[in-house]
C-alpha cells in the first residue's frame, strides 16, 4: 500500500480500448486441484507456532473496536473504542482490516475446525449486514459498505485521488467470499452479492477513459474477487464488472511481452495480476494467463531481492536493479504475499513449472516466516523487511512507524499487519495438491494429509531445512502417483535428491528443478525418505557481481550484528564461512576484519542485521582502464584509446570542438559514457580535463551511477561555495564527500582527478592535492556496473548541465600517487 530468467510466452493482447470481452462459453479448469485446509493438519514447526501466534490474536482481537467506524457511517450506535493506526476513524483506509480478520478467521476455521473463529466471524458479519441495510437512510446506494462515506468514490471519479477506496472496497469482499466458502456462512455470501450489485452499478456509468483513469488509484484485486463471484455464481454481471478493473497500462506492456514495471507501485500492480489468472479461469482468454506467466517471469527473474520479496519504497525499478536499490524500505510484505497467491494460482495451471514452488518455498522461508515477532504473543508483523546494512526488525508499531517495526494490537492495522494476517493462517493450502490419481508434495512442513476420496493418510516428517531430508509415511492402500518436488536450488551444488522407499534407495535421477514419481500401490506402513543435499552458495546481485548474498540449501543467511551499527555494507572473506558447531543452519564468519554469526535470515530479530556483502575481488595489476581522448572531431562517437571498453556518445547537443575536446552548452549537451565503467574496482582514479565557461551548483563534471541515490559524481562547485567530489549507494545514510578548497575556476583548462583507496579519497585540481577523506565510509566497489554515467550532465534531472568543455577523461584500477597526479597535469592537454 502507498502511505507504500526463464524466456515468457508473449501475450496476444489486442488494442487499448478494446472492450471487455464476454466469457467463453467453456473455461479452463486447474491441471491441479488443492485440497482443502481441512485435510491438512500442521505438525510442530515453525509454521505451526507462527500461525498460533496469529491465531491468539484473531481470538483476542474485539471485533466492535473494528466495526465502530462502520456503524457511525451509516448512523449506527457504538460505544467501543476507536482503533488507531490505518484504522483511525480519520484515516481513508479504514475498515480494510475488518475484511482481512473475516479471511483470516475463515481459513483458521477451516484448518482448524475451532468454531469460536465461525462464531466471531458470524458477529462480524452479522453486524456489517446491518451497516449495509442502514446504508440508504444515510444516502447511500443500495449495497454499499464501507467505514467512510460513498462521496469518496465521488471524488475518486472526478479525478481526484483519494487513498485506495476500491482497495478497502476488495478487502471486504474478499473476506466475505472467504467466509462463504471456507466457513459456509451464507449470510457472507447475502452481503458480498449487494456489495457487488453496487459495484456493479456504480462502475457501469462510467465510460471507458475515465475508469482507465480511475485505475491509477489503487484498487487492490477488485478484479479477483469480483471473477471468483463469478466463478461461483455464473452471474454475468460480476464477470462485466471484474474486467472493468482491467488496467491496460499495466496489461498492454506485458501483453505484448516488455518489462514497462519501472516505475509502478508494486502492491498496486501485482493483485491485478492474479485477478487476471482468476478472469482467464473465467473466460478462456489466453491474453489473460499470457500477461499473468510474463509478469510472473519478470518480476521473479530481473525484480526480485535474494529473499524473494521485491520493490524499493514500494516500487518497481529498472530491472536488474539490486544492490543499487537497497535500503531499510525493501520487500514490502505485501508484495509477497501477492507473490505467492500468484505462484500457486499460475502453478495449479501449469504444474510441469517446478519453478513457480521453487519461488513459494523460497519466499515463504526467507522473507514470510520471518516477518513475524517470534517474541510476539499476537503475531506482529512488519512493513517491510530491509535489505540495507544495518536493518532491524523490531517493536515499535504504530501509524508511520519506522521501517523493519512490527504492528501492534489496535495501533497499527498497516496493510501488512493485515496480510499477515492470512499469510500465516494459510500455510496448509499448498503443502499438498492432487490431480487425479497423482498425489503433489510441493513443500517439506511437518503435516498429516487425509485424503478421504482414496481413504489416505500421509504423514510428513521433517526438520527442514535444519535437516536434509523428509520422510513421508502412508496409511491406507491403493494405487497413486507420488510426485515430490525436487528444488532447483540443488543445481547450484551439481547434487541431486536421494531417494529411499522402505529403506531402499530408489535408483532414480531425481532431476533439480522437477518432480520425482513414484507410481506404485501403495500400502500401510509405507514410508518415502528423500534427501536434498545442501551447501553453501554465494549469490551475485546482478548489477553488481561483487555484492553477494550466502545461501545454504533453500535459506538465505544474514549476518546478526546485534547493537554494532553498519554504515556500509561489510566486506566479507567467503573462504572464512565456518560451520558452528554441530548448531544447524549456523556459521562463522570474517566480515571487515571481524567475526559475524550467520543464521537463517529468518530467524533474526530484535538486532542488526546484514544480508548482502561485499565480496572482494582478487588484486590485479595496476593498470589503465579507460581513456576517452575526444580526438575525433567528428560523428557523435568517441572511442577508448585502450580499446579495451565501448565508445562514448555526444547527445543531446554535445559538439567537437576546433582543438579536440568535447563542448557541452549548458542547455541539456553531455558525453554518455558507457555501463559498467567502474565495475569491480576498489581501488580507482578519475581524470579529467575541464574548462568552464559559466559555473553553476550542482552541474556535474562526471556522474557515474545508476540514479540519483546510487552515484559517484565531481561538482564545480556546491551551494557553500566549493567543489565537490561524492558517493553514495541507496540505503547509505549520508554520503562520502570530499570538498575542494573553492570552486573550480571559469574560462581557462583545468585538470581535476580523484583518488580512492584504503579507505581514503583524495581531490587533486591542477595536480594539486585540494581536499581529503581519510574515513571514507563506502568503497567505489559496491557502485557495481554502473549504466547512467556521464559528463556534464547529473543524473538528477533537477540539476543543471555543464556549461563548458572537458577532455582526455581517464579512469584507473588503482589509486595513483600524487607525483603520478602532478606528472598527469604536467603533460597538459
Amino acid at each position: 500500500m502507498t502511505a507504500g530468467g526463464a524466456a515468457a510466452a508473449l501475450g496476444l493482447g489486442g488494442p487499448l480500448g478494446t472492450p471487455a470481452r464476454a466469457a467463453a462459453s467453456r473455461t479452463p479448469e486447474t491441471a491441479l486441484a488443492p485440497f482443502p485446509l481441512s485435510a491438512v493438519t500442521l505438525l510442530d514447526s515453525r509454521f505451526r507456532q507462527n500461525m498460533a501466534r496469529t491465531c491468539a490474536y484473531l481470538k483476542f482481537v474485539d471485533p466492535d473496536r473494528l466495526l465502530h467506524t462502520f456503524r457511525l457511517n451509516v448512523g449506527l450506535p457504538s460505544s467501543a473504542e476507536p482503533c488507531g493506526g490505518w484504522e483511525a476513524p480519520n484515516v481513508l483506509l479504514r475498515g480494510h482490516s475488518t475484511g482481512h480478520l473475516l479471511s483470516g478467521l475463515a481459513q483458521a476455521h477451516a484448518n482448524t475446525g475451532d468454531d469460536e473463529y465461525a462464531a466471531k466471524a458470524r458477529h462480524i458479519v452479522g453486524e456489517l449486514a446491518k451497516c449495509q441495510a442502514a446504508s440508504p437512510g444515510r444516502g447511500y446506494n443500495t449495497g454499499y459498505l464501507s467505514a467512510f462515506e460513498e462521496t469518496v468514490f465521488d471524488q475518486l471519479e472526478a479525478g481526484g485521488k483519494p487513498w485506495a477506496p476500491y482497495y478497502t472496497i476488495h478487502k471486504i469482499m474478499a473476506g466475505l467470499l472467504d467466509q462463504y466458502q471456507l466457513s459456509g456462512n451464507r449470510q457472507a455470501l447475502d452481503v458480498l452479492t449487494g456489495m457487488a450489485g453496487w459495484v456493479d452499478a456504480r462502475t457501469a456509468k462510467l465510460g471507458r477513459d475515465r475508469m482507465q483513469q480511475l485505475l491509477r488509484v489503487e484498487f487492490g484485486g477488485m478484479n479477483e474477487v469480483l471473477a471468483n463471484l463469478y466463478l461461483l455464481t455464473r452471474d454475468s454481471a460480476h464477470l462485466r464488472a471484474a474486467q472493468r478493473f482491467d488496467h491496460e497500462e499495466i496489461y498492454g506492456p506485458l501483453a505484448e511481452g516488455r518489462d514497462a514495471l519501472a516505475g509502478q507501485h508494486a502492491n498496486t500492480t501485482i493483485p491485478k495480476i492474479v485477478g487476471a489468472v482468476r478472469e482467464y479461469e473465467a473466460t478462456g482468454d489466453t491474453r489473460y494467463l499470457d500477461i499473468a506467466t510474463f509478469f510472473w517471469d519478470t518480476v521473479v527473474h530481473h525484480h526480485t531481492y535474494v529473499i524473494g520479496g521485491n520493490s524499493n519504497v514500494e516500487f518497481f525499478n529498472p530491472p536488474g536493479e539490486i544492490a543499487s536499490r537497497l535500503g531499510e524500505d525493501t520487500c514490502e510484505n505485501c508484495n509477497s504475499y501477492n507473490m505467492l497467491k500468484l505462484s500457486r494460482l499460475l502453478f495449479l495451471h501449469d504444474p510441469r513449472r517446478s519453478e513457480y514452488m521453487d519461488y513459494y518455498e523460497w519466499t515463504l522461508y526467507n522473507q514470510m516466516l520471518g516477518e513475524q515477532d517470534p517474541d510476539s504473543e499476537h503475531g506482529f508483523c512488519t512493513y517491510y523487511t530491509g535489505l540495507w546494512a544495518g536493518s532491524r526488525r523490531q517493536p515499535k508499531g504504530g501509524l508511520g512507524s519506522a521501517p523493519g517495526s512490527y504492528s501492534s494490537d489496535y495501533d497499527n492495522f498497516s496493510c501488512d499487519h493485515g496480510t499477515g494476517m492470512e499469510t500465516h493462517t494459510k500455510f496448509a493450502d499448498s503443502i499438498y495438491l492432487r490431480s487425479g490419481d497423482d498425489l503433489y508434495v510441493n513443500l517439506f512442513i511437518p503435516s498429516e494429509l487425509t485424503w478421504p476420496e482414496r481413504g489416505i493418510r500421509i504423514r510428513q516428517e521433517t526438520r527442514y531445512p535444519e535437516e536434509e531430508s523428509t520422510r513421508l509415511t502412508v496409511t491406507g492402500e491403493g494405487r497413486f502417483a507420488l510426485k515430490v518436488r525436487v528444488p532447483a536450488w540443488l543445481r547450484e551444488h551439481g547434487r541431486h535428491a536421494r531417494v529411499r522407499l522402505n529403506g531402499t534407495a530408489v535408483p532414480i535421477t531425481a532431476e533439480p528443478g522437477t518432480f520425482v514419481t513414484l507410481d506404485r500401490g501403495w500400502h500401510t506402513g509405507d514410508t518415502v525418505e528423500i534427501t536434498f543435499p545442501m551447501d553453501l552458495a554465494w549469490r551475485k546481485a546482478p548489477d553488481n557481481p561483487t555484492t553477494q548474498a550466502v545461501t545454504y540449501g533453500p535459506v538465505v543467511l544474514g549476518g546478526a550484528y546485534g547493537d554494532r551499527e553498519l554504515r556500509a555494507i561489510p566486506a566479507i572473506d567467503p573462504r572464512s564461512v565456518r560451520a558452528d558447531g554441530d548448531r544447524p543452519l549456523r556459521f562463522t564468519a570474517t566480515a571487515d576484519g571481524t567475526e559475524v554469526s550467520l543464521m537463517p535470515f529468518a530467524d533474526i530479530h530484535h538486532q542488526n542485521y546484514n544480508v548482502y556483502w561485499t565480496v572482494p575481488p582478487r588484486r590485479s595489476r595496476p593498470r589503465l582502464l579507460a581513456r576517452y581522448a575526444f580526438g575525433e572531431g567528428q560523428g557523435t562517437v568517441a572511442a577508448d584509446a585502450t580499446g579495451r571498453m565501448p565508445a562514448a556518445t555526444l547527445s543531446a547537443g554535445a559538439t567537437w570542438t576546433t582543438d579536440g575536446a568535447v563542448a557541452l552548452d549548458g542547455k541539456g549537451g553531455h558525453v554518455a559514457l558507457p555501463a559498467g565503467l567502474i565495475t569491480g574496482l576498489a581501488e580507482l582514479t578519475v581524470s579529467v580535463w575541464v574548462r568552464l565557461e559559466a559555473i553553476a551548483n550542482s552541474a556535474r563534471v562526471f556522474d557515474l551511477g545508476f540514479h540519483k541515490q546510487t552515484y559517484m559524481f565531481l561538482t564545480p562547485r556546491t551551494g557553500l561555495g566549493k567543489a565537490r567530489f561524492a558517493m553514495k549507494i541507496c540505503g547509505m545514510e549520508g554520503e562520502d564527500v570530499i570538498d575542494a578548497g573553492g570552486p573550480l575556476p571559469v574560462g581557462t583548462w583545468t585538470h581535476v582527478a580523484v583518488t580512492i583507496g584504503d579507505g581514503t579519497g583524495i581531490l587533486y585540481v591542477d595536480g594539486a592535492e585540494t581536499g581529503r577523506n581519510a574515513a571514507l565510509v563506502m568503497s567505489p566497489l559496491v557502485l557495481g556496473a554502473t549504466t547512467q554515467n556521464f559528463l556534464g550532465r547529473s543524473q538528477n534531472t533537477s540539476h543543471p548541465h555543464l556549461n563548458g568543455q572537458v577532455d582526455d577523461f581517464r579512469v584507473y584500477n588503482h589509486a595513483l600517487a600524487a607525483s603520478d597526479i602532478a606528472a598527469l597535469h604536467g603533460e597538459g592537454r
